[in-house]
């Protein structure tokens, strides 16, 4: 590892501790020191498959960039029946998955169904087990927006889709990233909460909003304040007015609840610059010395 000083800034850091990946944040201090991922496993004790999880949660928090191949090339084929039953008759892990689908989905699938379940490992390139894996997200993502019904292949096709990508085809994509989009629910839930908004799911421009803030990087002391400020103003929540607000607060700088208040008070503290503080970096350590 290099001798130069390593700088952290505090969002990068809430990223790592919401994470709570020991591995990846020790590895991606290591990729801060301008090491190369290659040699991580020798470097840092951890075998292939930690270092594949861990360079996937990264990826997944915008910490890590590497390019991948996209599997899917050209128009997508249309598949035949001939096609499916020659799947199912012949290649024992797609009849393996269309049996798993069957059973999380609690129903059969038709022809159709089959041809787009054939695309997610032919065209797509998806393992059996990541699709098993896109089958599950999906369903407990229904169930979380209050649906009593499994998913339709259709839909469960447009985020696979979505996946492809990404470039998730393998496990330690797929588990780094649902875990992740998990803790983005979580955070949003709070975000409501503190929005006095129950009962209800957010419409698509809400959400929309909401979680622009949350990549932002702000705070829930951050969000409280400019919420207050909102209700002081215009007497209710206001997604536009509040979305102003935190817009420019975000082009300042200013995405904790402390640089608000220096911000509002017109001064600078020492930890405006945005590096990770002294409650960061003790946290950050004690969850690589439990990992």
């Amino acid at each position: 590892m290099t001798g130069a000083e390593l700088n952290i800034t505090k969002m990068q850091a809430d990223k790592l501790l919401a994470a709570a990946s020991a591995d990846a944040a020790l590895l991606y201090i290591y990729l801060k020191s301008g090491n190369d991922i290659a040699a991580a496993e020798t470097d840092l004790n951890l075998n292939a498959g930690r270092v594949k999880c861990a360079a996937a949660t990264l990826r997944q928090l915008g910490l890590y960039e590497e390019k991948k191949v996209i599997a899917m090339v050209g128009e997508r084929p249309n598949y035949t029946e001939r096609d499916v039953m020659g799947a199912v008759d012949a290649d024992h892990s797609f009849r393996s998955l269309y049996e798993d689908v069957q059973r999380l989905l609690g129903r059969m699938l038709n022809t159709e169904e089959l041809k787009i379940l054939l695309g997610f490992v032919r065209y797509l390139g998806m393992a059996p087990e990541v699709v098993s894996l896109l089958v599950c997200y999906c369903k407990e993502r229904a169930r979380l927006k209050g649906s009593s019904r499994n998913p339709s292949l259709r839909s469960i096709e447009k985020e696979a889709y979505l996946w492809a990508e990404k470039g998730i085809d393998t496990m330690e994509e797929a588990i780094a990233y649902t875990q992740a989009q998990y803790v983005r629910r979580s955070r949003l839930g709070r975000l409501l909460e503190q929005l006095q908004i129950r009962g209800r799911n957010l419409t698509t421009a809400e959400e929309r909003y909401a979680q622009q803030w949350l990549d932002w990087g702000f705070d829930e002391e951050a969000i409280a304040m400019a919420y207050e400020r909102t209700c002081v103003n215009t007497g209710g929540l206001s997604w536009a007015y509040m979305n102003k607000i935190l817009t420019r607060r975000q082009e300042a700088g200013m995405v904790t609840g402390e640089q608000v208040r220096a911000g509002d008070q017109k001064a600078v503290p020492k930890g405006a610059s945005g590096k990770m503080g002294t409650s960061e970096m003790n946290a950050l350590a004690q969850m690589l010395r439990e990992g």
